[in-house]
């Protein structure tokens, strides 16, 4: 057991988390905006404290030591209580009984969420909202590292620290230039568009979604043929205006009054896509137990 861990202080743990990320004095030095030989200094103090090396050091390179990489995780883990207790203080200083941290893709926010939020917010008057728009694959991060209490996505491929609920089902639309031949009369099958370019989701940031739209393209015998790739739909809807190529979007995502394109909702075809609630399963905030509760 080290003795003299109370001289530990909040600044050198900072510093090391810096250098440890960069491995390199001077770039963490330039992220932290203190010279070299003081951040050289602060990790050496920080050794003499603990007793260990905590990086291997040669003229070539800058290594995480064994002890090192165990202090990484237990820093981390003492910084982040700090700021949550911190942000407790503040909130209850505030008269804010809690805090809620959503995470969520673009659509959520079109059709499933507002009316949520809406209701949450009548019920629980003193707990705050904190929204952020992420990618599947952002929310996904940012559960496990405990940034956001809940996500909304659409994605069910999730790590096993993470519990999921499918909340919200609909049916894809078909998002085409305004003078595009194919009408909701003329509309048959997706084999009509087998020759079009198509704008999707990155296959990396909605691996299910992406599949959905292969398995509704192969139903009629075809792959398609992916030209642009675009998480936001104000860009897909752009390119399709400009005649950039075709897609297919949640209908909740429509958005037929700024843009000269229109949408064809595939009412007809199997397929549909779904917004998933995912949280981590020994999360302990209390505003997330109200919540989950109204999901």
């Amino acid at each position: 057991m080290i003795s003299n861990t109370n001289q530990l202080e909040l600044r050198p743990l900072r510093y090391f988390l810096v250098l440890a990320e960069t491995l390199h004095y001077r770039k963490a030095a330039d992220i932290l905006f203190i010279s070299q030989s003081a951040l050289s200094q602060q990790i050496k103090q920080l050794e003499a404290i603990l007793g260990v090396t905590l990086f291997d050091r040669t003229n070539r390179k800058v290594a995480l030591s064994r002890p090192g990489q165990l202090l990484v995780k237990e820093a981390q883990l003492i910084l982040k209580q700090l700021e949550d207790s911190m942000e407790r203080w503040q909130l209850t200083h505030d008269g804010v009984i809690g805090q809620l941290k959503i995470g969520f893709v673009g659509s959520a926010m079109q059709m499933y969420l507002p009316s949520i939020l809406k209701q949450f917010g009548k019920k629980y008057t003193k707990i705050n909202f904190y929204l952020e728009e992420l990618t599947n694959t952002e929310q996904i991060r940012a559960l496990e590292h405990e940034e956001l209490d809940i996500g909304f996505m659409r994605s069910n491929i999730v790590s096993p620290d993470l519990r999921i609920k499918s909340v919200y089902k609909e049916n894809f639309s078909l998002v085409l230039p305004e003078d595009h031949f194919i009408t909701k009369d003329n509309f048959k099958h997706m084999g009509q568009l087998s020759e079009e370019s198509f704008i999707l989701f990155p296959n990396e940031n909605s691996p299910m979604y992406f599949q959905q739209i292969q398995n509704l393209c192969a139903d009629q015998g075809f792959s398609p043929r992916i030209s642009h790739k675009s998480i936001h739909g104000p860009t897909i809807f752009k390119l399709v205006e400009n005649g950039m190529g075709i897609s297919i979007v949640p209908n909740s995502l429509r958005d037929e009054h700024n843009y000269k394109i229109k949408f064809l909702e595939l009412d007809t075809v199997p397929h549909r896509t779904e917004l998933f609630a995912a949280w981590k399963k020994n999360n302990t905030n209390p505003a997330l137990h109200y919540f989950l509760e109204l999901i």
